[in-house]
């Protein structure tokens, strides 16, 4: 096979994968494009394999058998809810592949590599180090291991800049022709880098670090394809790189932040709108506790007494009752009640009774980019009924009800209206402007980002503390 030939299978080959990303703009096409990328990555795979000489054959059969059995086991027993965690643990494995690939290439024997080779060989060294730690780091907030909130040490931005130096020099040193005990040097230094840079993120920035881990295993895998002088690899990596940087860059712009500002774990500030800060106030610490007394934004006209001693769920149910439009605005909460079902069913009962309902979702909702378009399709909620922020928001003041399943910190007016906290500054979904609103959330305390509600405290608001779960079931009527 000549060299023409390889590069033309080679553009095929990537051509199917380009193809099967362009699929993912709807629930059905990402389905079919996860099906089409899967190909493309068999067939490159396939043309590795047949291409290289390998002296054991039996141990690239074993080591498929293993990874394959293990991604299917491991992806077969995951719900929805866990979907997060392992989206961050796959990015974390796709770093650690580059990660070992570059360790291999660096070192083994009678290797001498090409200055430039050398070069892109260490890159992906530590790139694919850094993100190995960093996605377990993010997978295990993610899954409540760790902490989840951000955790600032003492000179952190000092204590990153010395393992880069660190990791630079030891790759100085090593040369082209590398010794492994350098190499493995730098190694542990990446990981360690990895680990202190994601340690800093948190909060409602937890997506924006899931992207951008996304986007360092794709580069990882790019340059360590210089390295390797495997074009299907260069290809396949930048495409994920990108596509994960444009995600990312999304993801910060929803949130009205700088990625620099999230990465770096700098603050969020009130937008201009809110005014400044009284003259008494200190300009970094303030206290979080500010948004639990927060004014009310709106002051609604009151609705029709529904009955003085009628429960929370009585009042909730004659709500939806006596409503035209209803906007549903689901959450993490909802991922962790598994309600999404329960959600649909009640969508669907009040669409029977002539109602308009439409969901609408921020685009940092959950843990990871997508995440209620996910849950809502599993459900079999039809795509066209989900909104976006930004086509949807201008309509909650003309809205008779909303139903907040399991979200918090994107519909949290502190984020307009107090400054200094994790969230300050991020748009939110308008629900405090709708004329009643109904809260399903587990209790009244803050969400992710460890900041106090103020909707909670609005005229309009009726809360349905509890799992979500039950409690939109009974909201539909099906206590059973």
């Amino acid at each position: 096979m000549n060299d023409l030939t390889e590069l033309l299978i080679d553009l095929a080959v990537i051509a199917v994968f380009i193809g099967g990303i362009s699929q993912f703009r709807t629930p059905a096409g990402a389905r079919r494009g996860n099906l089409t990328a899967g190909l493309a990555f068999a067939i490159a795979l396939a043309l590795v394999v047949y291409r290289n000489t390998f002296g054991d054959v039996w141990v690239v059969v074993l080591a498929f058998a293993v990874g394959g059995g293990l991604g299917y086991l491991i992806s077969s027993r995951i719900n929805m809810t866990q979907i997060p965690s392992l989206v961050a643990f796959q990015n974390g494995a796709g770093g650690g592949a580059a990660c070992l690939v570059s360790f291999v290439e660096l070192t083994r024997a009678g290797s001498e590599l090409s200055a430039l080779n050398s070069v892109f060989g260490y890159v992906g060294l530590v790139v694919g180090g850094a993100t190995l730690a960093g996605s377990i780091v993010a997978g295990g907030k993610l899954a409540t291991w760790f902490k989840q909130q951000p955790v600032v040490l003492p000179g952190h931005n000092a204590i990153l800049l010395l393992l880069i130096a660190a990791g630079v020099a030891l790759a100085a040193i090593s040369g082209t022709a590398a010794a492994a005990l350098p190499v493995a040097g730098i190694a542990i230094a990446a990981l360690a880098l990895g680990a202190i840079f994601a340690i800093r993120v948190g909060g409602a920035d937890m997506p924006v670090l899931i992207s951008f881990l996304n986007t360092c295993s794709g580069l990882a895998a790019a340059f360590v394809g210089v390295a390797v002088g495997n074009q299907m690899l260069i290809a396949a990596g930048a495409m994920v790189g990108s596509s994960g940087l444009i995600l990312t860059l999304v993801m910060a712009r929803a949130m009205n932040r700088r990625v620099g500002n999230i990465l770096t774990g700098g603050h969020m500030t009130a937008p201009d709108a809110a005014g400044p800060a009284p003259a008494d106030s200190p300009e970094v610490e303030v206290p979080v506790e500010a948004a639990a007394t927060a004014e009310p934004l709106v002051s609604p006209e009151p609705e029709a007494p529904v009955a003085e001693a009628a429960s929370p769920l009585e009042r909730a149910r004659a709500l939806l009752a006596g409503a035209s439009s209803v906007i549903i605005v689901p959450g993490y909460g909802m991922a962790l009640a598994q309600a999404q079902a329960e959600v649909a069913t009640l969508a669907t009962a009040l669409e029977a009774e002539g109602k308009q309902v439409r969901f609408a979702v921020h685009p940092v909702a959950g843990r990871m980019p997508g995440h209620m378009h996910v849950l809502l399709a599993e459900a079999e909620v039809e795509y066209d009924k989900l909104f976006e922020m930004d086509a949807i928001n201008d309509d909650f003041a003309s809205t008779d009800a909303v139903l907040v399943v399991g979200a918090c910190d994107v519909v949290n007016p502190a984020a307009i209206t107090v400054e200094g906290t994790p969230i300050s500054g991020m748009p939110i979904l308008n629900v405090h402007e709708a004329k009643s609103v109904i809260v399903c959330n587990l209790d009244e305390k803050p969400g992710y980002s460890g900041v106090p509600n103020p909707l909670y405290d609005e005229p309009q608001a009726v809360l349905l503390f509890g799992n979500a779960k039950e409690t939109v079931a009974e909201l539909s009527g099906d206590e059973a």
